[in-house]
Parts: structure tokens; C-alpha cells; sequence
């Protein structure tokens, strides 16, 4: 039946080849497509009492013509008729601009019906639509598409209206009885009618939610069926690690740990223990102690006769890495080593020489890492640090160095667990949301531009005291069309302030790697004590002594990615502050601003940045695979998300599933996208 609806839309009655190509150019081109192109909002004809309308509400009337129209001109071809209407009790005024051939056609006391803007000051509507005579019997509700090209609202409706009314029977049912049952959900058929056609707004509520549940339902399916084939698939190895010695490393670090960790630390252990190969996201805000984490996940491979790699994005931020878990791994009796380009010649070969023979229990470093001459006896474990920085095939050939290595990746930037779990479906996400006792709060201000002097006052106070200074711009230099302050002109702004007091260094995306990484460690040394930057600082490198983070036009940056220049300071004992300089002219502006002011929790503000900009906007464009729903909205329905997740990932691992009748539906949607070849999975 279903093929039925695959034809082309040319097969309903009354669409012509030329619809056709209309349709096409909104990538309309079967039935069900035309029957699956939702309206994004309704017209809402219902009549209203004017003792419960709002001033400027858009809204419908009805009543009697109580004056003879009266018509004027004005400019050229412009008019604007008025008339008097009883509604009820009041006396309104009805105008309609450009529409002068009504005026013959509305005659004293005659009833029409008006749809229109509602001005309460002045009591009167200005009509954008006009019937003569009665409501009655007319539709409460007009669907609002989509449109593009040479089709046209009335073309659209009329082509829905057609192909429902030739096909709409043949509408088949995805969703199993059990769950329509469990979440009282419509039918298909019913659902599809009530979004085109709803009959009251609670007709409508009901099909949405049906739809919201199907889309999440489908996509989650398909999440968690890849994540089953590919731990079926890829056996991993079970480390079975020595529980006692990791429980006494635990114990004798120099810190206890936050519940949040704890709860990790065991997800992971309990993935690194199982058969299958682990494959977890670990997410942890600037600070909250995701390198502790890794070490005792290192450690506790280690225990299990392994050995673990971690990778992450720059030189100098291996180099921190390299130094923390040398500092908590080798008292321990395990060796860690560091290999960046940077190491060569002999003192290469000879770290390649013992990792190959398994003295170097630990290799920490960059990309340098995936070269072919680097060769583990026994890889159990691979950690990825802002994972996002490196392509899907450098991750590859790292996992590649062992049989079936567990693997987890990190990242700082805090995404909201609705994007983590739909952007990263296939993988599992541990979350660490708390921060350890005792980390003082970035103090936030937000200030306009014109206190600069201030500003310069009080980073000059902060410096004399022997701390550092973070300055971020938007733009590396002078650009036409954006009026923002630039790396190079603040940076000589800065120099000419600070002149023989103090260094300033400047750093940004043009600049060649090493000389990236030259600036960054000088800062990172103390030999430079401003560093002006683009964004390029943001992620991981950890400098205790810097305590003023100063952000430029910082209306340009998202909530997230100011949050993540702001974690740049803060890591030391010092109290630490975040200057964002800022005149934004939006209300969107003015609010992330306040936002920024108000909390230092990463998850908080990624929640509202997501709500503020979107899920593309988040990731940006078209990248990360966030999937774009025709009705499902990933913010407001992310309970809805939530529930598709758990229900999905019951059946994919129920064999009930993949044998019942009832579940054909869902099984025949994965095998034509692909997703598996309709063998049984169980």
C-alpha cells in the first residue's frame, strides 16, 4: 500500500506536469511527501469576543454594517475604505487599505465577517481579510506552508487538500498498537488529517504529539541500531582490571572526588570491564576534573595488563597533560611518556623502542600519536581530548593501534544533553555536572565601551600584582563591513599603554602553528604578561597565573563559546574576573549578556544558548548531524527526545523486536535507510 504513495505527485487527479515542477523545486516530488509537508502555522478563524482581546492581537469578527463605507485615495493607486460595525455591544471602526471594489459590494446592515489587526486604543481593526455574510459553516483553522518558487498558499493548499482527499486512506501506521496505547497516541491517518485539518486546538495538540513521538522514535531507532551493530560488530576486549589497587589510587589522590565523578568513573570502569568495546562521550565543563577521571580509567587499564593512549589537540596543551598524569600515575609505578613532533632523533626512537615493548605504559601526545612507525604492545585504551577537533579518520587510525581498544572521548565544551543524545546517539554520554569544593567563582562584568579607561586601570592593577591578561578580539584586523575592535589594533593599542612595563603578545588563526604555539607557551612561561588573541585560545591550556580574561565585542560570541574563553582564567587560587565589553543593539544581545553575568555553570548557559540560537547555530551549519525534524522541535519536546531514547533502546535490545509482527513497520523504516539488512539482530 505504502508504494502507493511513493508515485510521483503527478499521479493525483488534478496535478499537471508544470505543479509538478513547482512542487519539485520544494523537493515535493512523491505523494507522501506532499501528504508529509506540514503546515509551520494556522490562521485562527475563530470569532472572538472583543471583551477578551489584547491590544495588536491578530483575530476574526463578526457583526453589522452600521455606516455606508466611506473611500478616499490617496497617492498613487493607494485607497482606504472605512466602515462602521456592530459587534455585540461595541460600535468598532473596520478599515481595509488597497480593496476600493469592495465599497459597492457592502450595503447597510448587512452581516460580514473580518479577520484583521485589533487595536484596542483606538477601537478599531485594520482588515487584511473580508467576507460578507456569516461565519457559519467557514474553517476555524487555515494551514500556513512553506512555500518557494512560482507555487503560491492557495496552489500548496489546494495540492494537500488533492492529494488527501485521492490518497489519504491509504496512510499506514508506523508505530506498534502497544506504545500508541501506552502513550494515548492518534492514529497515522488521524494524525496526518489533524495537522492539515485540525478541528479544534486540542485536535491539533494531539497530532503533534503523535508526530513528535514517531520522529524521535525513528531517529533514535536508527541511533541505537547502528550502536548495537557496531558493539556487536567490534568485539572489544574485557579489561579486567585489579579493583583494590584502583580503589586504593583512588583514595591516596591529593583531592577526593565530586559525586559526579565518582558516577563516571564508574560508567566507564563497568564499559571498560564488559565485552564490548566502549565507546562514551565524557563531557565536563572548564575545570570539573575530567583529567582526574582519565587517569583513573589509564590506571586502572594499566592494572588489566594494558596499556592507554591519549590524544589531544596542541603541543603545549600534551605537554599539560603529559605533566598532570605524571604527577598522579607515576608514583603508582606507571610510566608515562610524551611524543609530539617536537621529540626527535634518538630520544624518538627510544620511546618508540619501549612503548613497542611495553616499559611505557602511558603515551600522551598530538597527532603524532597515529604516525605508522608508532607501534603499542597492547593498546586498551584510547582518550581523545576535545574530540571534536580531529577528523573521524585520525580517530580511526589511533583506535586501529590495538585489537578493539575501549574508547572515550572529551570534551569541555558543554553541549545540552538534548543535542548530546540525539548529535551523538551512538555513542553513551557521561556527564560531569559539578564542580569540585572550593574553586572560586569568575566574577563577570559587563561593561559598555566607553569605560575602556577603567578597564586599562584595572588590568594594569591586576598585572602589578604579578598575574596575567587575556585579551580577546573578534577579527584579526580591519574589515570593512564589521565595525569590531581588531587583534592587531588592540594589540598595539596595548603596547603603546604598557610601553617597557610590561609584555604583551599577540596570537591569532593566521599565524603558522609554531608560532601558535611559541606565543602560547611564552604566556604560558610568564615571559608574556598580555596575550591578544582571536578565538584560537579557547580550548584546554591551562595558565594558573592569568586572572583577567578582557572580551571585545562579545555581543559576536555565542553564550557556549564565551564561557569557554572565560574558562580560560580561574585556575589558579587567585580570585579570577571576566570583563565582557559589549553595546549590543538586539534584545537577543542584551540577554546573553545578562546571562554571561548571572552563572558560571557551562550547562546552564549551553541549554539557553541553544534556545537562543538553535541547534544548527550551535554546532554550526550543517555539520554535526544534527537531524532537522519536520515537526519535533529538540528544545521544547526534549522530554519527548528522552522518552524515543529509552523505548528505542528497549527494543533494539529486546529479540522480541526484531521477530514480532507487530514491529515490521519500524524494521522495513531501518532497512530502507540502511541501517541493517533486515538479518534478524538478537
Amino acid at each position: 500500500m505504502t508504494n502507493l504513495l511513493k508515485q510521483s505527485v503527478t499521479a493525483v487527479k488534478g496535478i499537471g506536469e508544470e505543479t509538478a515542477a513547482a512542487l519539485a523545486d520544494m523537493k515535493l516530488y512523491t505523494i507522501q511527501d506532499l501528504l508529509e509537508h506540514f503546515p509551520y502555522r494556522y490562521e485562527d478563524y475563530r470569532l472572538r469576543d472583543l471583551a477578551e482581546v489584547k491590544h495588536e492581537e491578530k483575530i476574526t469578527i463578526e457583526g453589522k454594517v452600521h455606516s455606508e463605507p466611506s473611500l478616499t485615495y490617496y497617492g498613487r493607486k493607494r485607497s482606504r475604505l472605512t466602515i462602521r460595525l456592530l459587534v455585540g455591544r461595541y460600535l468598532i471602526q473596520v478599515v481595509l487599505f488597497n480593496q476600493p471594489y469592495l465599497k459597492k459590494k457592502i450595503a447597510m446592515n448587512e452581516q460580514v465577517t473580518v479577520s484583521g489587526k485589533w487595536d484596542g486604543h483606538r477601537q478599531m481593526l485594520t482588515a487584511s481579510e473580508l467576507k460578507i455574510g456569516s461565519s457559519a459553516g467557514s474553517k476555524d483553522f487555515e494551514p500556513v506552508y512553506a512555500i518557494k518558487g512560482d507555487m503560491t498558499m492557495k496552489g500548496i493548499r489546494r495540492c494537500i487538500q488533492l492529494a488527501y482527499s485521492q490518497f489519504g486512506q491509504l496512510v499506514e501506521e508506523t508505530i506498534p498498537g502497544s506504545l500508541r496505547k501506552k502513550y494515548k497516541l492518534m492514529n497515522r491517518r488521524e494524525a496526518l488529517r489533524a495537522l492539515h485539518y485540525p478541528l479544534d486546538q486540542n485536535d491539533l495538540k494531539q497530532a503533534r504529539r503523535r508526530f513528535v513521538y514517531e520522529e524521535f522514535l525513528l531517529f533514535q531507532l536508527k541511533m541505537q541500531t547502528l550502536r548495537k551493530i557496531e558493539r556487536e560488530q567490534s568485539k572489544g576486549i574485557s579489561q579486567v582490571y585489579e579493583e583494590e589497587k584502583t580503589a586504593e589510587f583512588i583514595a591516596h589522590l591529593p583531592f577526593p572526588l565530586t559525586n559526579a565523578q565518582v558516577r563516571v568513573v564508574n560508567e566507564i570502569l563497568s564499559d571498560m570491564k564488559s565485552i564490548y568495546r566502549m565507546n562514551r562521550l565524557l563531557q565536563g565543563d572548564v575545570g570539573s576534573g575530567k583529567t582526574v577521571v582519565a587517569a583513573i580509567s589509564l590506571f586502572a587499564s594499566v592494572s588489566a595488563g594494558f596499556q592507554g593512549a591519549l590524544m589531544v589537540p596542541t603541543e603545549i596543551l600534551a605537554e599539560q597533560h603529559a605533566e598532570s598524569l605524571k604527577g598522579l600515575l607515576e608514583p603508582a609505578g606507571i610510566f608515562c611518556e610524551l611524543l609530539t613532533s617536537s621529540v626527535k632523533g634518538k630520544r624518538r626512537k627510544e620511546i618508540l623502542s619501549r612503548l613497542k615493548t611495553g616499559e611505557i605504559h602511558i603515551l600522551i601526545g598530538t597527532h603524532a600519536l597515529i604516525q605508522e612507525e608508532v607501534e603499542f604492545k597492547k593498546l586498551g585504551l584510547v582518550i581523545t581530548d576535545e574530540q571534536h577537533r580531529f577528523g573521524v579518520e585520525q580517530r580511526r587510525i589511533l583506535r586501529e593501534k590495538g585489537e578493539n581498544p575501549d574508547v572515550l572521548f572529551m570534551t569541555a565544551t558543554p553541549i545540552p544533553r538534548t543535542l548530546a543524545i540525539t548529535a551523538f546517539g551512538e555513542m553513551d554520554v557521561s556527564i560531569i555536572d559539578e564542580m569540585p569544593a572550593g574553586r572560586k567563582t569568575i566574577e563577570t562584568y559587563w561593561v559598555k565601551p566607553d569605560m575602556m579607561d577603567r578597564i586599562l586601570g584595572f588590568m594594569n592593577k591586576e598585572l602589578q600584582k604579578g598575574r596575567q591578561v587575556y585579551v580577546i578580539c573578534p577579527l584579526i584586523e580591519e574589515s570593512d563591513k564589521l565595525d569590531v575592535q581588531n587583534a592587531i589594533d588592540v594589540h598595539s593599542t596595548l603596547v603603546h599603554y604598557f610601553q617597557n612595563r610590561f609584555e604583551i603578545g599577540l596570537m591569532h588563526g593566521r599565524l603558522p602553528a609554531n608560532e601558535k604555539d611559541a606565543a602560547m607557551k611564552e604566556f604560558s612561561d610568564n615571559k608574556l604578561h598580555v596575550l591578544v588573541s582571536t578565538t584560537v585560545v579557547e580550548v584546554g591550556v591551562n595558565v594558573p597565573n592569568a586572572t583577567l580574561m578582557v572580551i571585545y565585542d562579545a555581543e559576536r560570541f555565542g553564550l557556549s563559546q564565551l564561557h569557554q574563553l572565560r574558562g580560560r582564567v580561574g585556575r589558579g587560587s587567585e580570585q579570577s574576573y571576566c570583563i565582557l565589553l559589549a553595546d549590543p543593539k538586539s534584545e537577543n544581545g542584551k540577554e546573553r549578556m545578562k546571562i554571561m553575568t548571572e552563572t558560571n555553570d557551562g550547562f546552564v548557559l549551553s541549554e539557553k544558548d541553544l534556545e537562543l540560537r538553535g541547534p544548527g547555530d550551535f554546532f554550526g551549519k550543517k555539520q554535526s548531524g544534527v537531524p532537522e525534524f519536520k515537526v519535533a522541535d529538540m528544545i521544547h519536546d526534549y522530554r519527548a527526545l528522552e522518552t524515543a531514547r529509552q523505548d528505542a533502546h528497549l527494543l533494539v535490545e529486546s529479540t522480541y523486536f526484531w521477530n514480532a509482527e507487530e514491529y515490521q513497520p519500524l524494521r522495513s523504516y531501518l532497512e530502507e535507510t540502511g541501517v541493517f539488512d533486515g538479518e534478524n539482530l538478537d
